[in-house]
């Protein structure tokens, strides 16, 4: 018998060229009501620094935030980036929205920078930071229960057991996080919706080597993917269209001979060698009707041995990604 599959949301925020950080963060709340709505697991925000088209910056205040507007949905992060604060600054944090939602938060961590070295100077970091992310790991799990690795230093709040704790979930593109997450016997998130090479292997290697532990007796793996999901397949390729551009333009646009590339540049780009390099990140994209994307889905989850999907609309407009958000979801209802 076929398991249900069970989908998530990851969303990134996205502040457009017409909008303010007020309109921006209105509509994060406004998708993830859509989701709480529609019947998706979780909603999952990510740590990104210096990027003035990302408005999650402030992760666990946005959590709180968005936790405060829905009623059912889990809110978390995914993920923060934990080379970038101390365990005990983070443990506090989700400490404190798991008391403010118990039982609705969770907390996705990531070894990468979420900027460049300049963001790590500005958060008086360094890249070697990312050294100690092992270690880091398990000092945090520890301080969510009450215990510490510090002796005399405690995190406050803090869940009365282990059970209570907020779940930990490691993020990764790579075989590393893949090998600590089986290690600690945490689940797993791999972001294919953006970086699909390893996706296969990692899983592999999660899953053979997994040991279990006090927070979870299976293995358990979750694999991102992107949506774009309209009741007319030409609308829903039309905006996959237009958001690949609008990435790559960016992207173009970075350094001292910055200017304004048409359509047909863009296009021309993503066919030569150095362009293809950036298409393929959108490997795993699901793009058409609902039965099309659901289609999509299933296959995916079962080749990518994953229990979970996280989604993520990329629709440049707030009523197309919600939209995409809830018909990508229909079965669901």
């Amino acid at each position: 018998m076929t398991m249900p599959l069970t989908l998530s949301v990851l969303d990134l925020a996205p502040i457009a060229p017409d909008e303010t950080p007020s309109q921006a963060l209105a509509h994060t709340v406004r998708l993830a009501n859509a989701a709480d709505q529609a019947g998706y697991a979780r909603i999952w925000y990510a740590e990104h620094h210096n990027m003035p088209t990302i408005a999650s910056s402030a992760t666990s205040v946005l959590i709180a935030h968005v936790a405060a507007h829905t009623e059912r949905i889990r809110v978390g992060a995914g993920g923060i980036m934990l080379p970038n604060h101390s365990p005990l600054t983070i443990a506090e944090q989700f400490g404190t929205l798991g008391a403010l939602h118990p039982g609705r938060i969770d907390l996705g961590l990531g070894r990468a920078p979420g900027g460049d070295r300049a963001v790590f100077a500005a958060l008086r970091r360094s890249p070697s930071d990312s050294d100690r992310f092992p270690d880091d790991v398990a000092e945090l799990r520890d301080y969510r229960a009450g215990a510490s690795r510090v002796p005399g230093v405690q995190s406050v709040p803090h869940a009365t057991s282990a059970a209570d704790a907020v779940p930990l979930y490691i993020l990764g593109s790579s075989l590393f996080g893949a090998q600590l997450a089986a290690a600690l016997g945490l689940p797993y998130a791999f972001a294919s919706h953006f970086a699909p090479n390893d996706l296969h292997a990692a899983v592999r290697v999660y899953r053979d080597t997994f040991k279990p532990s006090d927070a979870l007796a299976q293995p358990y793996v979750i694999a991102g993917v992107s949506v774009f999901a309209a009741e007319d397949s030409d609308d829903a390729a039309t905006q996959f269209t237009a958001s690949r551009r609008r990435r790559v333009r960016a992207m173009m646009q970075r350094g001292p001979v910055a200017r304004e590339f048409s359509d047909a540049e863009i296009d021309a780009f993503l066919l030569s060698p150095g362009g293809a390099q950036i298409a393929q990140m959108a490997r795993y994209t699901a793009v058409g009707t609902p039965g099309d994307v659901r289609d999509y889905l299933e296959d995916f989850a079962a080749k990518a041995h994953a229990d979970e999907l996280i989604t993520v609309h990329g629709a440049l407009d707030v009523a197309d990604r919600e939209r995409s958000l809830r018909l990508a979801a229909s079965p669901l209802a």
